[in-house]
């Protein structure tokens, strides 16, 4: 079964989270820098077979698009450019990133390897992820 791929899309850093290949269960892929995200996916669909993307959507409290919302636009843009036959999926992505940063905390990691940004980038994607994965069994 092919699988499902996250993307929590930053201006410096994109977080990556892939489902196995049961889409079951999900699991942190990398965080690159967001110039090389593209170049990145191109490899990386060549090797793997991958079905879906998500994409998180930043959305502010009451629900209105965030201030980051147009760099994500542009990214979504550019991503249909490069992968036209890639169906791609919208998520709410509220809370993620101070989900990851708490599961940091729980998980034992040290105060220095909290201030790992990058981790904190791929932790947010395989939680929107895992998110999608739990309410599509529902």
């Amino acid at each position: 079964m092919p699988r499902i791929l996250a993307i929590d899309y930053g201006i410096k850093r994109t977080g990556l989270a892939v489902t196995d290949d049961l889409q079951i269960i999900a699991s942190g892929l990398t965080t690159v820098a967001s110039e090389t995200v593209i170049p990145f996916l191109k490899d990386y669909f060549a090797k793997e077979e991958v079905i879906k993307v998500l994409i998180g959507e930043p959305k502010q409290m009451n629900g209105q698009p965030s201030e980051s919302t147009p760099i994500i636009e542009k990214f979504v843009a550019d991503f249909k450019t490069h992968f036209p036959e890639m169906k791609v999926e919208r998520v709410d992505e509220r809370f993620t990133s101070k989900m990851a940063f708490q599961t940091m905390i729980d998980s034992g990691l040290k105060k220095k390897q909290r201030q790992n940004k990058a981790l904190v980038d791929e932790i947010a994607a395989t939680i929107l992820l895992q998110d999608y994965l739990t309410r599509k069994m529902i």
